[in-house]
């Protein structure tokens, strides 16, 4: 960036990534229009793509699909008619936040931006078990900042819920000394 433009920065990451991940577009992965670093500057938004994930994507055994119409036990009928049956759903649902359209009955998110209304570092936690990660806007460090918050609380929850009591251990020291 010292060097570059911004606008030549991005072509040549989007070329990079390209030569190494090739089309992921044709596993039904959209690209943004903006390149990573614009995206970064304008939205405060980092474009991730995990390396384990794009390989279970080549694979199969993680499908990319357009868009859910409608949800059932172990069923997911799909915008385009289509019926599948599912272990798991991940909801990837790009750049901008769309939960306060399927999340009713909460004030954690702005209905604005879709983002948390209490500000970086405070925006992680929700009431009735309700956790956001990666709503900073500070790009992967604020995402891992807030991954480890509500980590380290669902634990403490965990530890209050099964009573796990804290293990007092015995410390055993050898001296040795010198004359």
């Amino acid at each position: 960036m010292k060097w570059l433009p911004l606008w030549l920065a991005d072509k040549i990451l989007l070329v990079l990534a390209w030569l190494v991940l090739g089309n992921v577009e044709r596993f039904g992965l959209r690209r943004p229009t903006a390149g990573p670093l614009e995206l970064k500057n304008t939205q405060g938004k980092t474009p991730v793509l995990d390396i384990g994930a794009l390989g279970k994507i080549r694979s199969g055994d993680i499908k990319v699909v357009p868009g859910i119409k409608r949800l059932s036990p172990g069923k997911v009928e799909l915008v385009d008619g289509q019926l599948l049956d599912v272990d798991s759903i991940i909801l990837a649902t790009g750049y901008r936040s769309n939960v306060p359209r399927w999340l009713q009955g909460c004030d954690f998110f702005s209905k604005d931006d879709g983002l948390p209304k209490s500000p970086f570092p405070n925006g992680w936690k929700g009431k009735s078990g309700l956790y956001a990660v990666g709503f900073t806007r500070r790009g992967l460090s604020g995402a891992s900042s807030d991954a480890v918050r509500t980590a380290m609380d669902i634990g403490r929850l965990w530890g209050k819920e099964t009573n796990v009591a804290q293990r007092i251990f015995a410390c055993h020291r050898r001296c040795i000394t010198q004359s």
